[in-house]
């Protein structure tokens, strides 16, 4: 069977004459964006709603990895695994079970570490919102991830989900999780790469998305977790509030 990668070869031997309409995942294997820090290069490769790879100077680290474990063939194995919250668009036992190599460790939500079957919570360490931690020499805070709206509030409880917050040596990354404009998002300060979600009823509308991206100003925002939604309106409402953020379009769903 050929890989993604082999994929691609095969289009160059055959000397760039006929389109190869990508399956599913080959995109996202193949975009990715670079940005440095004081110690080395952090890249981000999409993969698909909201799961990405960071290959980074302390390891190599995925983020709510879910789906087909050979969506992630084309990467290196993690050495560290982020879980926000339970919902099945983020936490799959099962593929977490495929991934984990001889000295992968995750870093999940209590909520999540409670479900864990006892050979990965054995490699887990559970931080709840407002803590704060230290894996593979890199400072993770647990930022909270919940719903504000009244009709949205069994979606995301207060108190039991996570976003995070890692702090490599010149380069902060936030990734939301599922979350409204929440006040503890817009008091952010220092961010520099920031993944935020919006669908209706899950998180946000794109509206309130632009609105608090634009309080807390990251140099850079990636819309992710937006199926059914709207990512150009909300570069254009993000643009209108006057920010200087850059918004990067990710291959989520293509």
């Amino acid at each position: 069977m050929m890989n993604r990668r082999t994929v691609l070869l095969t289009a160059a031997a055959a000397g760039g004459a006929t389109l190869i309409r990508p399956y599913a995942g080959m995109a996202a294997a193949h975009m990715a964006d670079t940005y440095k820090t004081n110690g080395g290069e952090v890249t981000i490769h999409p993969v698909s709603h909201a799961s990405f790879v960071m290959e980074t100077p302390v390891g190599t680290i995925y983020n709510d990895p879910v789906g087909e474990a050979s969506a992630y063939g084309d990467y290196p194995a993690p050495d560290l695994i982020l879980i926000t919250h339970e919902h099945g668009d983020h936490y799959n036992a099962d593929t977490l079970a495929a991934l984990v190599g001889p000295s992968t460790q995750l870093l999940t939500n209590p909520a999540v570490f409670d479900k864990l079957p006892d050979g990965l919570k054995a490699r887990a360490t559970a931080i709840g919102n407002g803590d704060s931690t230290e894996i593979l020499g890199l400072s993770v805070d647990a930022i909270p991830a919940y719903n504000l709206t009244e009709d949205r509030l069994k979606y995301h409880p207060q108190g039991r989900d996570n976003g995070y917050v890692l702090k490599f040596d010149g380069l902060t990354v936030y990734i939301a999780g599922d979350t409204e404009d929440i006040p503890e998002m817009r008091a952010l300060e220092g961010i520099d790469v920031a993944f935020v979600p919006f669908n209706l009823p899950y998180t946000m509308d794109e509206s309130q998305a632009a609105s608090a991206v634009a309080e807390f100003q990251p140099g850079v925002v990636y819309p992710y977790h937006y199926r059914d939604s709207d990512p150009e309106k909300f570069t254009a409402m993000l643009k209108d509030a006057g920010a200087a953020t850059e918004v990067k379009m990710g291959p989520w769903y293509g």
